[in-house]
């Protein structure tokens, strides 16, 4: 390990922490965690990431560092879970050039926004943007394609000296269902899900998706032309991928039929594809020949991310700071198994906590699990450095942030999800490591707020975790084992380990704390 940690320069980090406040050092190291996730899910509000992206300067606007003019030129479309807000923030805004808009939203949201007082996400009443729900239970449906119809109409009509503003973020692909005619919405779902059944990979299910759809791959920025075309989007998708999130609609990705035919031939699907899609995918060319705009003439569209799981770890750094803790965030794609990234946080965990110097073997495991949880080793190291540098040099308090989406294998039929499964098996890792405040403690949480079938957006832990479940007669291997999550924490003391924000009106995936104490220095 002290090969690896050498590469790296000891940085002085004490006169960045400044003074801690005192209100906060009395806060219990649960308390801390919790705060941190609030101020991340705080930093990816549909409303705070408009606001935050749009600049108004007298008769123009400024996105991205670019400016465009508004001459009551402005349209506006949207799809998915946190559009409402966007778009309520956006008129606010530039509202006295909005021409008129279309977004498509789930079904009920503007119901369960009022129910919750989030009365400041909403539209006003004599609104210009035409609200449209659909997709109940996040799949496509009749309401959602009236809805996509609407866009496309909107977007059909503007001319070069219009705006077409896009709000998207996670869901966007179930409320913009468009089936090139004459494939039916239901044909193209079947399509999709038996080749999903086939093993066929993302990358595949997405080229028959775009190749199937008038609007996704860029066909609502071809639609949209010859207009100026700027798309905010609020990502839930590792790595912010703008060909992937909402299946990239104004990313132009062209899919030809050759492509699509040869992928399901490969899964042995071609024969049994019904007349509508046989026939849209013997068209030669890409499925906007048809369409009466040049297809060499189209703009490219201004896309740029403004709400992400790295602003919602930065932000939530920045809260960490406050509460007395040196932030570090390892990275914003975990993935993988759930069982391996537990491993990897037990590992961190231990290599921090260490009174003496950590055994060299934990360092080479931590180094051998990163690839397997979509985590550099660039940031593995980097992160150890600073935990060695906090255990070594008595830096205080750490804070480990990361992010992603990791993987649960469902093995029964218990109520909970991947957070919360996180955490109980951290728990289980720490197992052994003083309790807090002498010892870490770990939160694992949804931003959307709600993980999996439950009421909860995850669970907070630490190492004491086995024998407060051991005391009350709760077996957590038979819990892990029906991937009963939930029930196992509310059972556990009162669910005082869940964590339940409620409705958080966003979702850019999960976020990670690790909160590592202030190891006493040993002087010789």
């Amino acid at each position: 390990m002290a090969r690896i940690l050498s590469l790296f320069c000891h940085q002085p980090f004490l006169p960045l922490l400044g003074r801690r406040n005192p209100t906060f050092c009395k806060m219990s190291m649960d308390s801390r965690a919790r705060e941190t996730f609030r101020a991340a899910v705080e930093a990816v509000q549909p409303d705070t990431v408009v606001r935050q992206s749009i600049e108004r300067k007298d008769d123009s606007v400024i996105i991205d560092g670019r400016g465009f003019p508004l001459r009551h030129n402005l349209h506006l479309v949207g799809f998915g879970k946190a559009v409402l807000g966007m778009a309520a923030e956006v008129e606010r805004i530039l509202g006295d050039h909005l021409v008129k808009g279309v977004i498509s939203v789930p079904h009920g949201i503007q119901q369960t926004l009022r129910q919750h007082g989030k009365s400041h996400l909403l539209l006003k009443a004599d609104s210009r943007i035409k609200v449209m729900e659909g997709a109940k239970h996040n799949l496509p449906d009749d309401d959602s394609q009236k809805a996509a119809e609407g866009i496309k109409q909107l977007a059909g009509e503007l001319t070069e000296k219009d705006l077409l503003l896009v709000l998207i973020s996670g869901g966007g692909s179930a409320l913009l269902p468009a089936p090139i005619p004459p494939i039916s919405l239901q044909e193209k779902l079947d399509v999709t899900r038996r080749l999903a059944a086939a093993g066929a990979t993302i990358q595949e299910l997405n080229k028959v998706r775009r190749a199937l759809s008038l609007l996704k791959g860029g066909g609502l920025a071809h639609h949209a032309h010859p207009a100026q075309v700027i798309s905010l989007i609020l990502s839930d998708v590792i790595g912010d991928p703008l060909d992937l999130i909402a299946s990239g609609p104004t990313v132009t990705c062209e899919v030809w039929p050759e492509e699509v035919l040869s992928i399901l031939e490969r899964y042995k699907l071609l024969s049994s594809m019904p007349a509508s899609v046989q026939k849209v995918l013997a068209r030669q060319g890409p499925r906007w020949k048809e369409n009466n705009k040049d297809l060499d003439s189209s703009g490219e569209a201004l896309n740029a991310v403004i709400g992400s799981n790295t602003v919602a770890l930065t932000c939530a750094g920045r809260r960490a700071r406050e509460l007395g803790f040196r932030p570090v965030v390892l990275s914003p794609g975990v993935c993988g198994d759930v069982r391996l990234v537990s491993r990897l946080y037990g590992l961190l965990a231990r290599f921090a906590c260490s009174r003496e110097e950590p055994p060299p073997e934990i360092a080479a495991e931590v180094l051998r699990l990163g690839p397997e949880v979509g985590v550099e080793s660039w940031d593995l190291c980097r992160t150890m450095q600073v935990l060695d540098e906090g255990r070594t040099e008595g830096w205080g308090a750490t804070c480990v942030l990361a992010g992603g989406e990791p993987t649960v294998e469902l093995t029964g039929k218990g109520r909970g999800g991947r957070n919360q499964e996180l955490a109980l098996r951290v728990g289980l890792e720490l197992r052994g490591l003083e309790l807090p405040p002498q010892g870490p403690v770990f939160l694992s949480g949804g931003t959307d707020g709600q993980d999996g079938p439950t009421e909860a957006a995850g669970a907070v832990t630490d190492g004491g975790l086995y024998d407060e479940a051991q005391a009350q007669g709760l077996d957590i291997d038979s819990f892990l084992s029906n991937n009963d999550s939930y029930t196992f924490f509310s059972r556990l003391s009162s669910a005082e380990r869940l964590l339940v924000p409620g409705l958080t009106c966003t979702n850019v995936m999960d976020v990670h704390v690790l909160l590592i104490p202030a190891i006493p220095i040993k002087i010789s």
